[in-house]
């Protein structure tokens, strides 16, 4: 079966319709204004981290930022440059596999961001300290890709692998996916330096990214899923809808030991209810079997919506 083709002004308007879905007015003009925002200020934050906290300190963050800083001491170009010129075959693979209309995007923001970084480059670096560079410079680089994914766009590089790779594998976390992949280049830096002290920054620098990335990207999605059994399950779901407005669902189960039929009451809630729905069951049963998990995500009624884009 062959494949559309689409021309340019099909493909911007892709662009378009994907970046603003079913929008019209004043809330498509909000849409984009917030957007554009997270682009620029992504942007600049990730010129910040690359320009004014790891380049000059020889940390390779992995990615093509970190391949670019390999190479930009070898090379007088600068690492803006070097971005952009890494990425070209990645952005064409990225229209392959994406869409030209998703891509759009995502090539706006690999130039802008690269000229902010050599637009940065003449300034001194924030700090000369190792330690604190790639601290800082991987908690600024994760926030900044944080921003960009939430604008839904990339900086180019292996972001654009990294989507690609979450689109067929989304149980992967995509800063666990950036760890794994930065990995390979970190090693690459220790032995390209001749360092093993500073390919060791470079991977804490990653850690840290990872961490930042992970916990910004869905720490606001992980919730508690508690499992209650109790005899006293009734007063304790009444208690739930009215008193914490929380939902709740009977599961029917059977003890291995008594073969007595059990009803296990399953909530998952925001971690901060936890705490009341603990001291609830207490009350009401002294007795109550808890169990406890975590978890990543939760879609739905008072969490996420289905039709968020995949991150």
């Amino acid at each position: 079966m062959s494949e559309k083709k689409h021309t340019p002004a099909e493909a911007k308007q892709s662009f378009l319709q994907s970046l603003l879905p079913q929008k019209k007015g004043k809330e498509l003009v909000l849409d984009l204004a917030k957007k554009l925002f997270l682009i620029v200020t992504g942007s600049l934050l990730y010129a910040v981290a690359i320009s004014l906290l790891l380049d000059p300190n020889s940390l390779a963050p992995g990615g093509v930022s970190g391949i670019a800083i390999i190479i930009s001491h070898f090379i007088p170009i600068p690492t803006g440059t070097l971005i952009i010129a890494i990425n070209i075959p990645l952005m064409i693979w990225g229209a392959i596999k994406l869409g030209l209309g998703t891509m759009l995007s995502t090539i706006f923001t690999t130039f802008f961001s690269s000229w902010l970084v050599n637009l940065l480059a003449v300034y001194p670096p924030i700090t000369s300290d190792p330690l604190l560079a790639s601290i800082f410079g991987g908690a600024a680089l994760g926030l900044s890709m944080v921003m960009i994914f939430k604008a839904e766009s990339t900086t180019g590089g292996t972001d654009i692998i990294v989507r690609i790779i979450r689109l067929k594998l989304p149980h992967f976390t995509t800063g666990k996916l950036f760890l794994m992949t930065d990995t390979i280049i970190v090693a690459a830096s220790a032995l390209v330096f001749k360092n093993i002290e500073t390919g060791l920054y470079a991977g804490l620098a990653c850690t840290v990214f990872s961490f930042v990335f992970d916990h910004a990207l869905y720490g606001g999605d992980t919730a508690k899923l508690v499992y209650i059994i109790s005899n006293a399950h009734e007063k304790i779901t009444q208690r739930l809808l009215v008193e914490l407005d929380l939902g709740a669902t009977y599961l029917h189960g059977e003890g291995a030991y008594t073969r007595t039929d059990k009803t296990v009451l399953l909530c998952a809630m925001k971690k901060q209810f936890f705490p009341k729905v603990r001291q609830l069951v207490l009350e009401e049963d002294p007795d109550a079997f808890l169990i406890v998990g975590q978890a990543s995500e939760v879609f739905g009624e008072g969490f996420k919506a289905h039709n968020e884009p995949l991150l």
